[in-house]
């Protein structure tokens, strides 16, 4: 039987790898753009900054100390300098794809740090792994500026888990949507008519603004919005806004709202303050063929019919009175029940008045 030679006995108390093997290693030096890892094998091994992070401006020198010991996957014996090629990262990964396939499995939910923004949606990494989420996922309303979620962190599920199309996606919608649900219950079993609850402007359209009462959105109607008219809800209200509504009406999960609250109704002292035979200021607001309506104060208009307007002979309000005209009448009809209240000009006029209108 022949003796090994110092060479043969040498290779054999080495081991031997393979690629795709998962080693542990020692770090020996680290340089800006790699690190260099005893793993018992003749070669050292060698980690490069892309197969260390993602994440390029990290400093290696900083992240990694020699002497620190390391679990990286083989994934080339020999890249032909006779050195073995390693990797951090994709071993990170598998690990990380395995903690979202546990995740999936028992549709539990994550927590991680938004890391990127993209066209589509939101890029996030758990244990390494990344996980993108839609940006039709990332809320239950519309959101136009993603970027607001940057270095965030969030609540999420695994939907769909196929990392062998690199399909790992995550879906923060149906989070917010049960919250939504359990909120809105909650404000259902204790929410009244008559209610006065403070909200939240959400969203202000043409027709009324959406008020949030705390995960339930109410309508508040142009025709709630004030007991005077309100020529257009942007130019009194804007997002953001606080406010305290009167809960109008509740049918199913729709809740109509109100700023027309009883106390405040201009029509509650009306028969004092517009006693028939009183006389009163007001502007014109809106003129027909048959009269012009005054506003006396915001929520009460009169009718200063064309037959009212002069002694003399008008043909239509347009002829001698203007929007937004002040004019003086007197009351010579109230009726409160259908809150109409009628006026009448001519009866203050002198017969020089009356003339001067004819010229």
């Amino acid at each position: 039987m022949s003796e090994l030679s110092f060479e043969q006995m040498l290779d054999e108390s080495i081991k031997t790898i393979h690629n795709g093997e998962v080693v542990e290693g020692t770090v020996i030096d680290v340089k800006p753009e790699e690190i260099i890892l005893n793993i018992g094998y003749k070669a050292d091994g060698i980690i490069s900054k892309n197969e260390y992070t993602n994440d390029q401006s990290v400093d290696l020198t900083a992240a990694v100390k020699v002497g620190d010991t390391m679990t990286v996957k083989v994934l080339k014996v020999n890249d032909g300098e006779g050195q073995v090629l390693l990797t951090y990262k994709r071993l990170a990964v598998e690990k990380g794809n395995e903690r979202l396939k546990e995740a999936f499995e028992n549709k539990e939910v994550l927590k991680a740090t938004v890391t990127q923004i993209l066209g589509g949606g939101l890029g996030v990494e758990v244990e390494g792994a990344r996980v993108f989420i839609p940006a039709s996922l990332v809320s239950d309303s519309y959101e136009k500026d993603l970027s607001k979620f940057a270095d965030q962190e969030i609540e999420f599920v695994i939907s769909e888990f196929n990392p062998r199309r690199n399909r790992i996606i995550g879906d923060r919608r149906q989070l917010l949507v049960a919250e939504r649900a359990e909120k809105q219950k909650e404000l259902f079993e204790k929410l009244n008519i008559g209610d006065v609850v403070e909200g939240v402007v959400k969203n202000v359209t043409d027709f009324g603004a959406f008020i949030d009462l705390g995960g339930v959105d109410g309508l508040l109607h142009i025709s709630e919005m004030s007991w005077g008219r309100v020529e257009h809800p942007k130019k009194v209200f804007k997002a953001g806004e606080t406010l305290k509504v009167l809960v109008k009406d509740i049918r199913d999960t729709k809740i109509a709202l109100s700023l027309k609250f009883p106390e405040t109704n201009p029509w509650v002292n009306a028969a004092e303050e517009y006693a028939v035979g009183s006389v009163v200021t007001g502007k014109i607001a809106r003129m027909t063929n048959f009269g012009a309506f005054v506003e006396l104060k915001p929520g009460v208009d009169a009718l200063l019919h064309v037959s009212q307007i002069s002694r003399a002979h008008v043909e239509k309000p347009a002829d001698v009175l203007s929007v937004g005209q002040e004019v003086t009448a007197k009351i010579v009809d109230l009726n409160l029940a259908e809150k109409k209240i009628s006026l009448s000009m001519k009866v203050l006029e002198t017969p020089e008045e009356a003339t001067d209108v004819n010229e």
